[in-house]
């Protein structure tokens, strides 16, 4: 057993990298190692866990502390991978999620990845990116990701209404997702479809700008943006939902598209961004060109008016990410990662590392897009 230090910005429910770091934890957690987690902006301090409270001093000294103490010590960004103690030495690995590795990062950030025993990229995407802009990183290997849970919900896969889910945060500085884009295209496809509903579940900087765009459309009483929903309210809508559409043009893997696929939905995603990895184009929904004006609302069109090809897509969806994007999936890709990083008397055993949801016999086995290893 080998004492982990996980250094997160946040554990809180809403963000993608929050989760990644939470998925880091339960994964280590149940291969029975001793995880400690020091977040920088959470204020609780329990079960392993200290919060730093916004405090950069409290959190760097938490955080070289246990990375002193520790075996090994993981980071969900090069931002606060700067921390990292390097005397004495002790092996460390980065998350690279998206946008704030390839247009953000400071040079200090950049220093922060170059250090690291190993960078997790979440999806091919990001990496390439990355390096276009900054050079090859040697010590990387893709990682892409899962979802928190490893069974289906119980809901059906087959088509239920003409309604078009979009779910994420809308932020008004990273305007990025496909929001405003697909207001915008919408009287199209009411054109074509008049029963075709667009939900839009989220909040963030940018929901009052929107609302009002959608306000001002001539298909508004189509159109419904919640702002923030619950949970089991989400739940409901994803088992309404004949499609998901979030046209984004900028995410690193997208946890959203695969929670669209485990509850059965087909999936619409972009050319521009890692969505086309996670997304087949024609067999678990539409990549679509942004750039070539008419192709959303042309893929919106065909697959919600075709209820038969919808209900295929949505099994197929659910399919893939039974094989390839739930928890035990995203496990049997990680631990070994972090794992050959320790001393050999530090590893698990096979048998203590299989984690208590691997009831199924699922093998673990990667689909080739994610075997790429940089360097």
């Amino acid at each position: 057993m080998a004492r982990i230090l996980i250094g997160t910005a946040t554990l809180q429910p809403g963000g993608g990298i929050a989760k990644v770091a939470r998925l880091t934890a339960r994964v280590l957690g149940e291969a029975g190692h001793d995880v400690r987690i020091v977040t920088y902006l959470d204020g609780v301090q329990q079960d392993g866990t200290f919060g730093a409270g916004g405090s950069r001093a409290r959190f760097l000294l938490k955080t070289q502390w246990e990375g002193w103490r520790g075996d090994l010590c993981i980071y969900d960004s090069a931002s606060l991978a700067r921390v990292h103690p390097h005397w004495p030495r002790r092996p460390h690995v980065v998350w690279l999620h998206g946008a704030e590795a390839w247009e953000a990062l400071r040079p200090s950030g950049l220093t922060a990845l170059r250090r690291a025993d190993r960078v997790l990229a979440v999806s091919q995407h990001s990496l390439l990116r990355f390096e276009a802009l900054h050079g090859s990183l040697p010590a990387a290997r893709v990682c892409s990701l899962g979802t928190e849970e490893d069974t289906p919900p119980q809901t059906a896969t087959t088509a239920k209404e003409p309604l078009v889910l979009m779910v994420g945060r809308i932020d008004a500085e990273e305007n990025y997702k496909g929001h405003d884009l697909t207001v915008d295209i919408w009287p199209s496809v009411v054109a074509a479809l008049p029963e075709a509903r667009l939900t839009i579940a989220g909040t963030g900087s940018g929901l009052p700008a929107l609302q009002a765009r959608i306000a001002a459309s001539p298909v508004a009483a189509s159109i419904d943006a919640l702002g923030f929903v619950p949970s089991r309210a989400l739940d409901d809508l994803w088992a309404r939902a004949g499609l998901f559409a979030m046209p984004s043009r900028g995410e690193g893997f997208g946890l959203v598209y695969v929670e669209a696929m485990r509850h059965g939905v087909p999936v619409i995603t972009s050319t521009q961004d890692a969505g086309q990895e996670v997304n087949v184009d024609g067999v678990t929904g539409a990549c679509v060109d942004l750039s070539k004006p008419g192709t959303l609302a042309a893929a919106i069109i065909r697959l919600l008016g075709d209820p038969v090809l919808r209900t295929k897509m949505g099994r197929a969806a659910q399919a893939r990410w039974l094989d390839q994007y739930r928890y035990s999936a995203l496990r049997s890709r990680l631990l070994p990662l972090l794992e050959d990083l320790l001393p050999a008397k530090l590893r698990v055993s096979p048998q203590s590392g299989r984690g208590r949801d691997n009831h199924d016999g699922y093998s673990g086995e990667q689909d080739p897009q994610h075997r790429f290893q940089a360097g």
